[in-house]
């Protein structure tokens, strides 16, 4: 059995934050997956299904980002798993806006939801962490991180959150090159090879002027 989890704050004021992308991620897998009904569970809520041959728990904490942990670790507990049993879906202000990274083990940077993490299960787990830019300046992040997502940025977070789930039974395989590779062709599908190259026709030539004069012209025609 794996766990997945997605970081967020619970409500419907929080839904469309950028610091909620990691619920959004684990929504998009329950739904296309046929994962069972979301039900409160672990001071979270819980979903069950199957992703390829694993058994897989996702899990929303309804914690509060800060103190996520506590909803994990009750989760694991009960379950009997190891943190290597566990990935982490979360908002990343260091990698640009619709960029994707796996990686397992490390600091928390300070994220608070990973930070939390580390002080109940340690931090040899794995992070799918997902790019929503930087504002720029740190005094603005928390402003930031807590307002919803620009309109414009509606095509390219559909396109990211469908590239997770299509790579979402790789990922429970423990395959985290195949997950990377189902997410790029989404975010970035090769052109086709078997397009023409954009060639164009050339333009008809233009007749040439006829610069003989009225009698010669009339002198040829009866010759």
């Amino acid at each position: 059995m794996k766990l997945f989890v997605g970081l967020g704050n619970p409500g419907r004021k929080y839904a469309e934050n950028r610091h909620n992308i990691g619920f959004m991620a684990v929504d998009r897998i329950a739904a296309d997956h046929g994962f069972a009904p979301w039900r409160a569970r672990f001071q979270g809520e819980a979903s069950e299904g199957r992703l390829g041959n694993e058994r897989i728990v996702l899990l929303k904490p309804s914690t509060f980002m800060n103190l996520s942990g506590q909803s994990v670790g009750e989760a694991m507990r009960f379950y009997k798993l190891e943190p290597a049993d566990v990935t982490v879906f979360h908002d990343e202000l260091d990698l640009a806006p619709g960029r994707l990274r796996v990686k397992t083990g490390g600091g928390h940077a300070g994220h608070n939801g990973l930070r939390s993490m580390h002080q109940h299960i340690g931090e040899a787990y794995a992070r799918v962490r997902i790019g929503i830019g930087h504002p720029g300046d740190k005094d603005r992040v928390a402003a930031y991180v807590l307002s919803d997502f620009a309109k414009a940025d509606e095509g390219w977070i559909d396109d990211l959150l469908r590239g997770i789930s299509d790579g979402a039974v790789a990922l429970a395989e423990g395959d985290a090159t195949r997950f990377m590779n189902a997410v790029s062709l989404r975010t970035a599908p090769p052109r086709s090879s078997k397009t023409a190259p954009d060639v164009k026709a050339p333009a008809p030539e233009t007749p040439a002027e006829d610069e003989r004069s009225t009698l010669q012209k009339l002198m040829d025609r009866f010759r």
